[in-house]
């Protein structure tokens, strides 16, 4: 079943013909955004998944230019505040995603469901939309972050952590305290005020709104080169 999945999403993403090589205009962020943070968690083990993923063999934020400029400008509104962006997630590969469906379809594999998706049952994600066949990751212009403080490092409390499959990471739930609420609040206006549309199921998950690869789905490995 995953190799199947895997050579669905690697063929849809060749009908692109650039889609597994990086276009020009793809950007490492941290280059681009100042003081930027990288923490790639699918590069790692800290994930629902417990282990890298396929396609991410280095933790680099790869984005479109436009994307990466827009970020740079949240940066510097937040640096004024003394706060700072920290990156989860950039660019996804193709195969990541198909990664991710092969995860959600063996059931047998609930081992770190305590932390990621304690309310949820592992049969309904698809159902609920919390893994799809396709993401807008791929495209290169989404990003999944955080805000920090910048002299601390440490992450501003948004009531839930990234990743966190269940309906308290809607930016509006009423299941957050008033500060924690106010705090997601203030980072969907900075990044609205830069461009990105926030998705209504994730506080940590952006969208450039003019995004320059709408319909493309790309497929390189992120690395460090």
């Amino acid at each position: 079943m995953e190799a199947l999945v895997l050579s669905l999403a690697l063929a849809l993403a060749g009908t692109n013909p650039a889609a597994a090589a990086r276009p020009a205009d793809f950007v490492d962020a941290a280059r681009v955004v100042p003081g930027l943070v990288v923490e790639m968690r699918y590069a790692g083990s800290h994930n629902f998944v417990g282990r890298p993923i396929n396609g991410y063999q280095a933790p680099v934020c790869w984005l479109t230019r436009p994307a990466a400029d827009a970020l740079a400008g949240v940066q510097a509104d937040l640096a004024r505040f003394g706060l700072g962006l920290k990156v989860y997630d950039c660019y996804r590969p193709a195969r990541a995603v198909a990664d991710f469906e092969a995860w959600a379809r063996d059931l047998s594999d609930q081992a770190h469901k305590s932390e990621f998706y304690p309310n949820v049952d592992k049969s309904r994600l698809f159902q609920l939309g919390y893994i799809a066949d396709r993401s807008g990751h791929s495209r290169g212009s989404t990003v999944d972050l955080t805000v920090i403080d910048r002299a601390s490092g440490a992450e501003i409390d948004m009531g839930s952590p990234f990743d966190l499959f269940d309906p308290r990471s809607w930016p509006e739930s009423n299941q957050m305290a008033p500060a924690q609420r106010a705090s997601r609040m203030m980072l969907q206006s900075v990044m609205r005020a830069h461009g990105f549309s926030p998705l209504q199921q994730e506080w940590w998950h952006f969208t450039l709104a003019h995004e320059p690869h709408p319909a493309s789905y790309y497929d390189f490995v992120v690395s460090g080169q």
